[in-house]
């Protein structure tokens, strides 16, 4: 157990193969839990022939269940009681379906060095307090989505001093306030103290869109900093290409390139992936990343594109250590970036057709189905 607890509070976010050990140890020990509390999971890991002790080396992970997303959007898995978890969070259901996912205290401890460490990395740790305009939902108890979630731990960078949500929850119904958002972005570049936007891309353009088309130009203080998670979602059809929307943000708000910062993650794979000042996505020591191929799943060699398969030994509470999301990716070494950073780029093409998952799903829930538990 305590292996988990080891590689999340001893190494360094980005240290490398020298966490290889410390990383198959925890997993082992995260699979073999899995397989003992979970009846569900352990009938899918026997018709794989699958048990921990066949995990030697950082190749063998690709022998780990792999489950897909859209298995966790029909299929609740626990390996806990409700009374042992922390709590549960759902993702944000945008298919017509959400994930169920539960958190263990462990879980929680081991987050707490993670986003530290990968906060001071990134420089995105302040002491200076800051006004915080969220691009997301407005915390209220109904809403157990882990964007959310995420979206409130990232205004702790810096002691907020002001939280203002574009998503605010009215009538038993969320609802998008642009304009306020924009009025809000306008009366903050007369503040002394800086601004932190935290949220959706995909509402960052909409807001700065319609701040150019009623001709407004918030010089937002030295210091501020952008924070985009959660992706495009439901806007998808909508997205645009990075530079366009960095070059928007610096116009519009005087925010330079330098100061925006990405994150991807999943509420499957709660493990911060953060981007380097080059804008890449680096692999964490507390992740690690397999492409599979669309038709076979079998992992594919560095530089060939698949489907993104994020391993982590994070949470005991749902069995989630092997996951494939439903995006198209591809990795290429690290040094190749130029940042300083040699872990893995993962590079994120954009989600993959819904019959490729929705097969990758039935295989899943084929074998739950045969799989006898003891």
């Amino acid at each position: 157990m305590l292996s988990r607890q080891k590689l999340f509070w001893l190494y360094g976010p980005y240290a490398g193969e020298e966490s290889d050990p410390a990383f198959l140890q925890a997993v082992r020990e995260d699979c073999a839990y899995h397989i003992r509390r979970c009846p569900e999971y352990r009938a899918i890991a026997q018709q794989l022939d699958f048990s921990p002790g066949q995990l030697r080396a950082i190749s063998d992970l690709a022998r780990i269940p792999a489950l897909p997303t859209l298995f966790y959007k029909r299929h609740a898995l626990f390996s806990m009681p409700p009374w042992r978890m922390a709590m549960r969070v759902t993702s944000s259901g945008t298919s017509g379906s959400f994930s169920q996912i539960g958190f263990d205290w462990g879980c929680i401890l081991a987050e707490i060095p993670m986003v530290l460490r990968l906060g001071w990395k990134h420089s995105l740790i302040s002491l200076k307090p800051a006004h915080c305009v969220v691009l997301g939902y407005k915390p209220n108890p109904s809403n157990k989505t882990g964007v959310t979630r995420t979206m409130f731990s990232l205004t702790h960078f810096a002691p907020p001093l002001s939280r203002t949500y574009a998503l605010q929850y009215r009538d038993g119904a969320y609802e998008a306030d642009i304009d306020g958002i924009v009025q809000k972005l306008n009366s903050l570049s007369r503040s002394p103290f800086p601004t932190r936007i935290i949220g959706f891309p995909s509402y960052l353009w909409f807001g700065l869109r319609r701040m150019e088309e009623l001709g407004l130009s918030a010089r937002l203080p030295k210091g501020s900093k952008i924070l985009l998670a959660g992706g495009w979602k439901q806007h998808y059809a909508q997205e645009v290409d990075k530079s366009l929307l960095y070059a928007l943000a610096d116009r519009v708000l005087g925010v330079p390139q330098h100061q925006i910062h990405e994150f991807f993650g999943a509420v499957e794979h709660p493990v911060f992936i953060n981007a380097c000042k080059n804008h890449r996505f680096h692999v964490p020591v507390y992740s690690r990343v397999l492409i599979r191929d669309v038709n076979t799943l079998e992992p594919l060699p560095m530089g060939q594109t698949g489907l993104l398969n994020l391993i982590s030994p994070l949470i005991r509470a749902t069995p989630a250590t092997s996951v494939i999301t439903d995006d198209l990716a591809y990795l290429t070494p690290g040094e190749t970036c130029g940042c300083g950073i040699q872990t893995p780029c993962l590079t994120i093409l954009g989600r993959a057709g819904l019959n490729d998952i929705t097969t990758c799903a039935a295989g899943a829930a084929e074998l739950l189905g045969k799989g006898e538990a003891p």
